[in-house]
């Protein structure tokens, strides 16, 4: 049998898949960060402690964003309001909607969320990750630059 295609397909075994930790515990997983899906998409493992918080309302520009919960419960905000969200519950933000998340429960809680196109993230949570452990605070204006840097806007 013959196809006019390419083998293109990647194996990524759990042990490839670099990791990034915060103060807080949580921990993001690079599943298949741009880097590695030709930058179609990105998709992390978010693990959240209880308790931890999470991304307060924000938009993207340039990417879509969405989130898968694995298990827990999870806080997202749709644009318009908090909804806790438990193990299956899904929502998709187009680019420029507003969201956020946040674990305020008691329990751990984990999520997938994916990026499309595959904008280099892993960047912003590698930095947003020694930001926090470094323990210096950012200008307004710095802490401006830094988001925007990454396509992220305050809402």
């Amino acid at each position: 049998m013959s196809f006019d295609s390419e083998l293109s397909a990647r194996f990524r075994p759990v042990a490839e898949a670099q990791t990034i930790g915060f103060r807080s515990g949580t921990v993001a997983r690079l599943i298949a960060p741009g880097s590695v899906t030709n930058n179609d998409f990105g998709l992390f493992r978010w693990e959240m402690p209880g308790r931890t918080g999470g991304a307060s309302p924000h938009f993207h520009r340039n990417i879509s964003e969405s989130f898968y919960v694995l298990s827990g419960t999870v806080r997202l905000f749709n644009g318009a309001q908090w909804v806790d969200a438990t193990a299956g519950d899904f929502l998709y933000v187009p680019r420029n909607g507003v969201h956020g998340f946040s674990n305020d429960a008691d329990q751990p809680a984990s999520m997938l969320i994916l990026f499309s196109p595959g904008a280099p993230r892993e960047n912003y949570f590698r930095e947003l990750a020694e930001r926090a452990a470094s323990g210096v605070e950012y200008s307004p204006e710095n802490r401006r630059e830094f988001l925007a840097r990454h396509d992220q806007y305050d809402a």
